[in-house]
Order: structure tokens, then sequence, then C-alpha cells
């Protein structure tokens, strides 16, 4: 059942696109039988509210799709002549366009809605992380696993094959990560957003009110982009752990 349950959202794009075809020709075919007594009005409103479905279960091209379907089906099934795509009727020709019209503010309207949804989770997500990381520094967990737990969330917020801590910043430069989030690759802002981090490895100072205290060596997985909140989210949580590291610089205790 869980490899079923996977393959599904594995495929989900794919399924909603389908679907967003054939789902309006089923529904449109069934008002067949019952369009000499049913409006069109009436079953167009039903075609949207498939439509509104559609684009909230899936996303904004299966939404664009099924306002499409729909429209072409009921022109075909629920217009005279019918079976056939041309539409006779001013009134049916103004129901079909609004079908359409309609049709795209709802998918817009989900898609929207999904994205906000989508930046409040992220957002939440984001906030838990950072307060995670200055508990563990507030805690008398050993310096190593705080800073190797670091590295485990900066792989998994930036999408990096691999992370590490050094303490010695003397080695040779990589495109480095800002506060601001902003990426520079050999004296340039680099587009993280579209192209990913530049490799093969880039770099996240860690320093403490102006003394730098090493660096998170990244290696990013190449082509996959990154947003510029989560690289935002990266530098602030390797400032979390700055207090850490200038603490354990100035103590007896073994540099990770």
């Amino acid at each position: 059942m869980k490899r079923l349950v996977d393959h599904v959202r594995g495929h989900r794009a794919w399924y909603s696109l389908v679907g967003s075809l054939l789902f309006p020709l089923a529904v449109a075919a069934g008002f067949v039988p019952f369009r000499s007594s049913f409006t069109n009005v009436g079953a167009a409103l039903v075609l949207v509210a498939l439509v509104e479905a559609m684009a909230i279960v899936g996303h904004r091209p299966g939404g664009v799709l099924a306002t499409l379907s729909a429209a072409i089906w009921f022109d075909y099934f629920l217009t005279t002549p019918y079976e056939r795509f041309t539409i006779s009727h001013r009134p049916d020709l103004e129901t079909t366009i609004t079908l359409v019209v309609v049709g795209f503010i709802v998918t817009e309207l989900a898609a929207r809605s999904r994205h906000h949804r989508h930046e409040a989770t992220e957002e939440s997500a984001y906030v838990a992380m950072l307060a995670k990381t200055a508990q563990r520094v507030s805690a008398s967990r050993p310096s190593s696993d705080v800073i190797s737990r670091a590295c485990d969330e900066l792989v998994g917020l930036l999408h990096l094959r691999a992370c590490r801590f050094e303490a010695d910043v003397t080695g040779p430069p990589f495109a480095q990560i800002r506060d601001d989030g902003s990426v520079i690759h050999v004296g340039m802002r680099w587009p993280a957003n579209d192209f990913g981090i530049p490799g093969p490895e880039a770099e996240i100072t860690c320093h403490w009110r102006g003394e730098d205290l090493g660096r998170f060596v990244l290696t990013p997985t190449p082509g996959l982009g990154v947003s510029k909140e989560q690289r935002v989210v990266a530098v602030a949580l390797v400032n979390v752990v700055a207090a850490l590291v200038r603490e354990l610089r100035h103590s007896s205790e073994p540099r990770p």
C-alpha cells in the first residue's frame, strides 16, 4: 500500500493532467440524456465546479487544461448543433466564453492560494529549525554534535550533496552566500534561484561580531535552484551556531 501511495504522489502531476482532460469529457457526456430538460447554464456551472476541483487538487496547468476541455466538450455535447464543434446561438457562445473566463480566474486564484499556503508552511518550518538550533546551542550538548546537526540542516535546506565545517579559512575561496542571501561567484552575483548554488563547492562564513570563526563548506546539487528565502535562513542558521563556535575557539575544547 505504501508503495502505491508513493507511486501516486510521484506521478501526481501526470495524473492531474490526465484527469483534467478526461473528467470534463465524462461530465459533459453525462448531461447528454438530460440536455433537453437541463439548462446549459446549469451544466456550465457544474463544469466550473469541476474545474475548481481540478485546480485545487492539481496545479495551474491542470486547471487550464480542465477549463479548455470543459469548454470544448460543453460546445460539442450541450450546444446546438449537437456533436459538432459549432455554436449557432449567441447565449450558448456567451456561456462558453464565461465558462472559459471563470475557469481561468478560478485556476489562478487556486494557484495563488496554494502558493501562499506553501510559503506559510515553509516559514513555519524555518522558524522551527532555527529554534531547535538555538536550543541545541544553549543546551549542554557537545559542540561537535551541534555543528554536525547544523550541517545536516543545511543539507536539507539548500538541497546539498554534502556539508562540512572548517575552522581554518585559509584555504582557497569558494562561491559565497552572504547575509542578504545573495550568492557571489568569481566577484559576480550568481542567479542561484534559477541555476542553483555554484560548485563544486560554496561556503557560508561563520562569523561573530566581525570575527571570522570558520566556514561551512557546501557541496551543492548542480542546477537545482535554491530560493533567496532558503539562503537567508541558511545564513541565519550559521549565525546562530557562530556563538558556539566562538566559545569553542576560545576554550580548551578541541576544534571540530
